[in-house]
């Protein structure tokens, strides 16, 4: 029962990481038109931080290997799905979003990886929030800048209020992650926190 718990458990980490590359890679595109924040803010920022909670689940769970495997099942998965629902409005700011998005999800999340694998036996809290801070600054100017620069977009301020709500919705991911490595504790997945 164990072994397919966690086999179910590893599929559904990797499923969902294809979803949050779906919908960031949609919602992107998007400007967030409250508060006069349009200028410095698109609803992508909202969904992506959910990734580096999917990477370090998957890390503390199953270990750096299997994390790895989760990533790149979900760009690869991720990025055939967007283009096949984004094919009728092809252009080169779609090719460029996805280029730039290919390239930050895979650095960014790589380096994720690499960082909360060094900091994984600090206090449960350091690894998911210093991996996830740094790689999210990595992931957003890389992917603002390779998607962005020289179009007439305000990418520099789009980045800055991409990476604020990025930073305060990693804060919040603390808190599901912890709720999670408790559950997987008390099903043995997880051997210890």
């Amino acid at each position: 029962m164990k072994d397919s718990l966690k086999k179910n458990i590893f599929f559904l980490l990797a499923f969902s990481m294809s979803g949050v590359v779906i919908l960031s890679n949609y919602l992107v595109q998007f400007p967030f038109r409250y508060f006069n924040l349009e200028t410095v803010l698109t609803y992508g920022a909202f969904s992506y931080p959910i990734a580096f909670l999917i990477t370090d689940l998957t890390n503390k769970t199953f270990g750096s290997v299997q994390a790895k495997k989760v990533v790149y099942f979900g760009f690869f998965t991720g990025v055939i799905i967007s283009i096949i629902l984004s094919i009728k409005q092809i252009d080169l700011i779609f090719y460029r979003i996805a280029i730039a998005s290919g390239v930050a999800f895979l650095i960014a999340q790589l380096l994720d990886i690499k960082i909360f694998d060094r900091l994984k036996n600090r206090i449960w809290f350091i690894p998911p929030l210093v991996s996830s801070l740094i790689s999210s600054t990595i992931d957003t100017f890389l992917f603002f800048s390779l998607a962005f620069f020289g179009s007439g977009v305000t990418w520099v301020t789009l980045a800055f209020g991409d990476l604020s709500v990025k930073f305060f919705i990693t804060i919040l991911m603390l808190v599901p992650f912890r709720i999670i490595l408790i559950l997987f504790k008390r099903n043995s997945i997880l051997k210890k926190i």
